[in-house]
C-alpha cells in the first residue's frame, strides 16, 4: 500500500490585522500540492483581523486544519551547530523530525536554535529559520539544490534585493561574515552567536529588516 504524503504546512503572520505575505504562502502551497499530489483546497479565506499572531494551515489528503499561536521572540538568536545532518526538505511538511531533534538539543544546551549542515558539511538551514549572510556586498544563502526549504521569508528578501546569491558554503567559509535568519512569521532576526563565537552586525541587515514587511 502506498503511503500517503505528509501534510503541508503554511505558517502565516497576521500583523496589524492583515497577512502581508499571504500571496507568497499561496504560491508555495499551490506548487507543493501539485508536486506531492495533495489536492489544493478550493477556497482558502485570507487570514485577517484580530491581534498579531500566527495562523497555521495544515493541508493534507484529508483536507485542511487551522490553528493559531503566538508569534514568539524576535530577539537576536544564539545559534549552535546541530549534530543532526540535514536531509532534503524541499517542501514544508509535517515530516520535521530532523528539525525537531535539532531544536530540542539547542534548547537543552541553552541555545535558541541550531544550524543544520548537509552530510557533505555545507550550511543548510536552521530548525525554524532560513539562514543568509552578506559576502562582498552580496546577499547570499544556501543553494536550493542542497535541499533547503524555499522559505517564504527568503522569497520576500528576493523581492526586495532582486537576487540572492546561491552558495555551497561550509562553516569556515561563513566564519566572520554578517549572518542573519529569516522566516515568514518573525521576519529578519539577527544572530548573536554561532557556536559561542560572536557574529558581526551589519547595516545592510538593519536596512533590509526595515523594509521586510509590506
Amino acid at each position: 500500500m502506498r503511503r500517503a504524503p505528509p501534510a503541508l504546512i503554511e505558517t502565516i503572520r497576521i500583523r496589524n490585522g492583515a497577512a502581508p505575505l499571504w500571496y507568497l504562502h499561496l504560491r508555495r502551497l499551490a506548487l507543493s500540492c501539485k508536486a506531492l499530489g495533495i489536492p489544493l483546497p478550493g477556497e482558502l479565506p485570507t487570514p485577517e483581523g484580530g491581534p498579531d499572531r500566527v495562523y497555521r494551515l495544515e493541508v493534507g489528503m484529508r483536507g485542511v486544519q487551522v490553528s493559531e499561536r503566538l508569534v514568539g521572540s524576535t530577539t537576536p538568536v544564539r545559534l549552535m551547530i546541530s549534530g543532526v545532518a540535514h536531509h532534503s526538505y524541499a517542501y514544508k511538511t509535517t515530516d520535521r523530525a530532523q528539525f525537531d531533534r535539532s531544536l530540542d538539543a539547542a534548547r537543552a544546551a541553552g541555545m535558541d536554535d541550531a544550524l543544520l549542515l548537509t552530510p557533505g558539511g555545507f550550511v543548510a538551514e536552521a530548525a525554524i529559520y532560513s539562514v543568509l549572510w552578506w559576502e562582498d556586498g552580496k546577499l547570499c544563502a544556501p543553494a536550493f539544490d542542497l535541499g533547503v526549504l524555499p522559505g517564504v521569508g527568503r522569497a520576500r528578501l528576493t523581492e526586495l534585493v532582486g537576487q540572492v546569491e546561491e552558495r555551497h558554503s561550509n562553516l569556515i567559509e561563513i566564519q566572520g561574515l554578517p549572518l542573519f535568519l529569516v522566516n515568514s512569521v518573525r521576519g529578519i532576526v539577527k544572530v548573536m552567536t554561532l557556536d559561542g563565537d560572536s557574529v558581526p552586525d551589519s547595516r545592510e541587515t538593519d536596512a533590509l529588516a526595515a523594509r521586510f514587511w509590506p
